[in-house]
């Protein structure tokens, strides 16, 4: 039900309230696994490229977002369910061969997983360097992977605020990357980090955002 609602409603609510410009549908395959790689800039990213893409795609999540109590609780749990997302204990999410091993079961069960290889938002709005979890992904179970570019989402809801704002926002999908011929290669490091700079050179091509040329790490108080 809430699937039907989120599809029905909450989709054509959030367009009609933020008329996000979409550019790119077309470069999402509609059937089997595919990564779409994203830069980050909000926590909202992970519920605007659900509501945006032509297809369900699914994110890591904490645990903790299933385990509220009362009504709250059950919405929370409810919306993070019908954009099927990933469940990960705490502590788990920051360990990540254990996010890594979920999302291959997305993958191999022949659905669309996202994935911010940055690794955590940006606060600068620059791109940063990207971590090669998305090249172990793409080679292990030989999926395309298509970049993807956010603008405005940031400006939503920024960092310390509660409630979203009203913003333009831009989500662009690139055109897929194919690294069929890279297929089981997985763990070379000089492969992954081949694959990983590809995949960064296409959402910079996206985003024109400013390179960092750094990796962008959490801060020790988050």
């Amino acid at each position: 039900m809430i699937k039907l609602v989120t599809k029905l409603v909450l989709k054509p609510l959030s367009k009609a309230i933020y008329r996000p410009q979409v550019e790119g549908l077309e470069n999402v395959p509609r059937k089997g696994g595919v990564i779409l790689a994203s830069n980050h800039l909000s926590f909202i990213d992970s519920v605007v490229i659900p509501l945006t893409a032509p297809r369900p795609i699914s994110f890591l999540a904490k645990a903790e977002y299933w385990q509220g109590k009362g009504g709250k609780g059950r919405i929370v749990r409810s919306f993070f369910e019908a954009i099927e997302a990933v469940p990960v204990r705490r502590g788990e999410i920051h360990l990540a061969q254990a996010a890594l091993d979920a999302a291959l079961e997305v993958l191999n069960d022949g659905k669309a997983f996202g994935i911010y290889p940055e690794g955590t938002r940006s606060l600068d709005k620059r791109l940063y360097r990207g971590k090669t979890g998305v090249a172990w992904l793409a080679l292990t179970a030989g999926v395309p992977v298509v970049p993807v570019a956010l603008a405005g989402t940031d400006e939503i809801q920024p960092v310390g605020t509660r409630r979203p704002r009203i913003r333009k926002v831009t989500v662009r999908f690139g055109e897929p990357l194919d690294f069929s011929h890279l297929h089981g290669q997985a763990r070379n490091a000089r492969v992954r980090r081949q694959v990983t700079d590809e995949v960064m050179a296409a959402i910079h091509a996206l985003s024109g955002q400013e390179l960092a040329e750094v990796y962008n790490e959490v801060p020790k108080a988050a």
